[in-house]
């Protein structure tokens, strides 16, 4: 059991290689400017959180403290959120504190992820990863530095843009280098050269470049992307007016990637990022099955949000263990978009009086607020080829696990809890509608409850999101005169 140290536990590296660490049998230490964003990830009990910054030298040396290899995977761009030139400058001092407190506190290896890049001059972004990676080097402590590709995998900011890009613009208008080379790595395989880097003999002390088995261009990563999604291959325009300036203001407008990410990350694409080498081999040898394909790696990215992402937007107590799967320490913008209409009320009524009217919706009973624009919505989608409201239910006041509600399907059933209720309407997009009630802990409302009302949409591409901003005005009322309603009707019994 080796003694190891990861500086940037909040990261979407960090967060990832921690558990892979703790299975392998390590006793780990993690370093994080804020501890309280680790709170619901899985693994918090399991290791020992330092709060502080690199930037202190108290911090670096008390990470330093009793460890055989420390991992430097912080990165002063993610925190830049006033768009400030100056990540540079704080990277070089983070790199200079931690490299003086490896040497003074013993430590025998140090890791650290940087970015494939070609020779010559480079971004701000490349150029300042490459730099981090000499300073360490050159510390006196034996140094693995493994520069990377694109990282795909929900939550990456690379991948993210691929994603927002893809799923919002069907023409997508790009600067001409769109169509540099790029040799993406599914996170699944940089996490194993990671781990894999701790037990290099200790002579070691160099760069290596690790890339995915496949080198594509830009605008072919976002046409695999929309294979993979089920989407429509967008039409990439190659402009040569287009700026690196400009065509980062243009993915902060389409996509929610912040503009102190994007500006750095698209000047980066100007540059070829393919490995140039492959001696990693010689020491790590190829995850089982070989490296992921693009494909693939996108597949895995998708999967589970897919399949669970309702659950666990809702709540982030969930334990997510697939490296390619989102984790509550990622940044709100990551993950598919999601739009949602939420609504809490607070009733005298009991728990039992107010679920009997939630069990009992749709069908006869109606949906409790303007029944006939639920008519209306019925008729439309019916014409349309889809299931309309003509369905009803099975019984009229109790629900059964996949059952049909009109247009919907029982999904969850927590009996006197929650239900929740699965759109087969035809929409641009998958949708939810939940409920949930609880017992209340108001103040002087110990015997009544809280009812909370939630209507969740995925949007499918574009047309996705100009629907949801379609009916935008008309939930506003919908929904409030619903929640509204079905807590009234629970009061009068």
């Amino acid at each position: 059991m080796n003694q190891i140290a990861v500086a940037g536990a909040t990261g979407y590296i960090g967060g990832r290689l921690i558990p892979l660490l703790l299975e392998a049998g390590h006793d780990v230490t993690v370093l994080s400017r804020n501890s309280d964003k680790l709170r619901d990830v899985p693994w918090r009990k399991q290791v020992r959180v330092l709060e502080g910054d690199l930037a202190d030298e108290a911090a670096a040396a008390e990470l330093c403290n009793g460890a055989d290899t420390v991992y430097y995977l912080v990165h002063s761009m993610s925190s830049n959120t006033s768009g400030s030139e100056d990540f540079g400058r704080m990277e070089r001092l983070c790199a200079r504190n931690l490299s003086q407190a490896a040497r003074e506190g013993g430590v025998k290896r140090l890791v650290y992820l940087s970015g494939l890049h070609p020779q010559g001059e480079l971004s701000r972004h490349l150029s300042s990863r490459k730099e981090v990676g000499e300073i360490l080097m050159a510390s006196g402590t034996p140094t693995v530095v493994l520069q990377a590709g694109l990282v795909i995998g929900s939550g990456s900011a690379s991948f993210e843009m691929v994603r927002h890009l893809t799923d919002v613009l069907p023409v997508m208008p790009a600067p001409k280098w769109v169509l540099n080379k790029i040799q993406p790595i599914a996170v699944t395989d940089a996490l194993h050269y990671l781990v894999g880097a701790a037990d290099l003999p200790p002579e070691i002390n160099r760069t290596f470049d690790i890339g995915g088995p496949e080198v594509l261009t830009y605008a072919e990563m976002m046409k695999v992307y929309a294979d993979a999604g089920g989407f429509r291959r967008p039409v990439v325009l190659p402009l040569p007016v287009l700026t690196p300036w400009l065509a980062a203001q243009w993915v902060n407008l389409v996509t929610p990637v912040p503009r102190s990410l994007a500006i750095p990350l698209v000047e980066s694409l100007q540059h070829d990022c393919v490995a140039r080498e492959k001696d990693i081999d010689a020491y790590i040898p190829e995850p089982e099955g070989g490296l992921t394909p693009y494909r693939r790696a996108v597949e895995l990215a998708l999967h589970k949000i897919e399949a669970d992402t309702v659950e666990t937007t809702w709540a982030t107590a969930h334990a997510l263990s697939a490296p390619a799967e989102p984790l509550p320490s990622d940044p709100e913008w990551a993950g598919l978009t999601v739009f949602t209409d939420e609504r809490t009320q607070e009733t005298k009524a009991r728990p039992e009086d107010v679920w009997k009217v939630v069990e009992g919706i749709g069908g006869e009973n109606g949906y409790y607020s303007l029944p006939f624009a639920w008519t209306v919505r019925g008729w439309m989608d019916k014409v349309a080829g889809g299931a309309g409201l003509v369905r009803g239910r099975r019984s009229p006041n109790h629900l059964q696990l996949n059952d049909t509600v009109d247009w919907w399907r029982v999904e969850t059933l927590e009996r006197g809890r929650l239900l929740r209720l699965r759109a087969e309407m035809l929409v641009p997009g998958r949708a939810w509608l939940e409920f949930e009630v609880t017992p209340s802990t108001q103040e002087g409302n110990k015997s009544g409850s809280t009812y909370r009302q939630r209507a969740i949409f995925f949007p499918r591409g574009l047309s996705g999101r100009l629907y949801w901003l379609g009916v935008l005005p008309f939930h506003g009322i919908i929904f409030k005169s619903m929640a509204n309603r079905i807590t009234a009707a629970a009061q009068q019994g």
